[in-house]
């Protein structure tokens, strides 16, 4: 399970890893885990993520929390 969009939003814009956890101020590896969800996204990060951008964190991770929640309820 990743952020599938902010993924793609990232290459889009030419920006690897590194460039991104530079810009938020943590490490490579943090940056990393919260991309494949290894790690909980807070929302100050995902407001922080998404000012890079110059988007809002809704429309950068929303609908892959609509997934999520229609995987989950697909499964019961």
């Amino acid at each position: 399970m990743m952020y599938q969009k902010l993924r793609d939003i990232r290459k889009n814009h030419g920006y690897k890893a590194k460039h991104m956890a530079d810009k938020l101020g943590i490490s490579k590896s943090f940056y990393l885990q919260l991309e494949t969800r290894y790690r909980r996204l807070s929302y100050d990060m995902a407001v922080k993520i998404a000012k890079i951008f110059n988007m809002q964190p809704d429309e950068i991770f929303y609908e892959d929390h609509l997934r999520d929640e229609k995987e989950k309820t697909s499964k019961n």
